[in-house]
């Protein structure tokens, strides 16, 4: 018997398959899919979040000192004239950053192996490309999902599949799979 399901479509499309809905329930926090793909995102998912758990706190925070140009109420640089050029204006600005310590990093290019990143469009923009930003989901299973289960006990159980009933058309079971 194989390890894991098939799910009726080649490997390549399962596993795109699979990367997006694991991507989409560790962004939106539950999904609603049928029970055979929810028996396989919830392997994934826990794994991922037990990683995530692991490595939650392991980085550490260095201060450095930064040049940042100095703006006008506008939001423009500011300039001076300097042997007749104009040349911006910089300001020193000291910043705390947190520096991954190397099994973190692992963790995290282990995460990208499977998380897509997602891009957030507003609301009253819908369909355009102008002020959307991109989410890094791993960086949100590190710094929000790790962190709250990281006092749980006990080994997996992050994930609940709660059953919603079949679907119109197929006939196939519907659940909805959300983060405990």
């Amino acid at each position: 018997m194989a390890g894991y399901r098939k799910l009726g479509r080649t490997s390549s499309q399962r596993k795109a398959l699979l990367r997006n809905q694991v991507t989409n329930l560790l962004y939106h926090g539950r999904i609603i899919t049928t029970e055979a793909k929810a028996k396989e995102i919830r392997k994934i998912a826990e794994k991922i979040i037990a990683l995530g758990i692991k490595e939650c706190n392991n980085y550490d925070t260095v201060t450095v000192t930064a040049k940042v140009p100095r703006k006008d109420k506008d939001g423009k640089r500011v300039k001076e004239v300097v042997d007749g050029k104009k040349v911006t204006v910089y300001d020193e600005v000291q910043k705390e950053i947190r520096k991954d310590q190397p099994s973190r990093l692992h963790a995290r290019k282990q995460m990208s192996k499977t998380l897509y990143k997602v891009t957030e469009v507003p609301k009253e923009i819908k369909g355009r490309k102008k002020n959307t930003k991109t989410i890094d989901v791993v960086s949100k299973v590190l710094d929000e999902i790790g962190p709250k289960y990281a006092e749980r006990n006990g080994n997996g159980g992050y994930t609940r599949i709660i059953k919603i009933g079949p679907r119109r058309g197929d006939a196939a079971m519907e659940v909805l799979i959300e983060l405990v």
